[in-house]
């Protein structure tokens, strides 16, 4: 599969104080493919949403880039979106990458009709057309989104949770572009709009044949959705595989914890969690990141770091087990 993204050796920090600086990303590398459902895993504080923002050139402070590349593969050129100023960026959000943040009331202007919010985004990012056909586009959106027209003559506070999610990704889809990043597109939703959600993000990825980066701490949001799996563990990637491989046969110590985690029907046995805790991304330990908690972990494990390996076919693990 043609390769839409490619992340080489990425670190970014936030700035929390006087010389007081949480490293969120540590050197992560990571290819992203035409037309896939990649999911980006891990517990709450591993770097996940930090990733993305790079990701995608969403460096403002606090966060900081301390160094690495991202390239984006389009129209048979070669963009280095980290090195693009702010015109250039305006000119490609939304048409090439578009961002579905975390809280969609953030999003979206208390004071303006839905409605306006949607033509104020278009008419910013492509040339003024007929009124007529752009009002129709944006009805055939809701459409697809499952929402009514009546929803366009409304504000954004008057809407509930749920619909507020899907005006943020009718607003991410209405251009059709090539990338869409999701930051936790289903928190603080119940179970029946979650699944609502995650069945209109993958039918916009069907109909659009475009890439969907996914981020979510939810292990069986990814098992439902994703067609690749990135498990990060405080800021690195530990394993990435397909996510059948994933479930299947995870390799890496904490993958399999975060599988062991999940519920399963008719199954009453205990859960039993990982002890300790993730560690301070403001002086990170030596070596593998995960070792303090690992139940696999050697001497060697702590003292240096691991990278990631290919051990079977698009199947890679950071672990000294496997020769890292």
């Amino acid at each position: 599969m043609e390769i839409l993204i490619e992340a080489k050796d990425l670190q970014a920090c936030y700035n929390i104080g006087p010389d007081l600086y949480v490293h969120a990303v540590g050197g992560v590398s990571l290819s992203i493919k035409k037309n896939e459902i990649i999911g980006i895993a891990g517990e709450s504080g591993c770097g996940k949403s930090t990733l993305i923002k790079v990701l995608c050139a969403l460096v403002k402070p606090p966060l900081t880039l301390l160094g690495g590349k991202v390239w984006y593969y389009c129209d048979g050129g070669k963009i280095d979106i980290l090195s693009c100023d702010e015109d250039e960026l305006r000119a490609l959000r939304w048409k090439l990458f578009s961002f579905v943040p975390q809280g969609a009331m953030d999003s979206l202007n208390p004071t303006l009709k839905i409605e306006k919010v949607l033509l104020e985004t278009i008419h910013a990012h492509q040339k003024s057309g007929n009124k007529e056909k752009t009002q129709e586009s944006i009805k055939d959106i809701f459409e697809k989104c499952g929402l009514s027209k009546a929803v366009l003559r409304l504000y954004p506070t008057q809407l509930s949770g749920g619909m507020r999610q899907r005006v943020v990704i009718a607003l991410a889809i209405m251009l059709k572009p090539e990338i869409i990043f999701c930051d936790e597109p289903t928190s603080a939703l119940d179970l029946v709009t979650q699944r609502g959600i995650l069945q209109l993000l993958q039918e916009v990825q069907k109909d659009l044949q475009n890439t969907l980066v996914l981020v979510s701490h939810d292990m069986g949001i990814h098992a439902l959705v994703a067609d690749r799996m990135a498990i990060m563990y405080a800021g690195k990637i530990v394993e990435l595989a397909p996510t059948e491989a994933i479930f299947a046969k995870p390799y890496h110590p904490y993958t399999k914890a975060l599988i062991n985690s999940l519920p399963t029907i008719g199954d009453e046995s205990r859960k039993i969690g990982l002890g300790g805790a993730p560690p301070s991304l403001v002086n990170p330990p030596k070596g593998c990141r995960f070792s303090p908690r690992c139940p696999l972990s050697t001497h060697a494990c702590g003292e240096k770091e691991t990278p990631l390996v290919e051990i079977e076919p698009d199947h890679y693990v950071a672990c000294h087990r496997f020769g890292g």
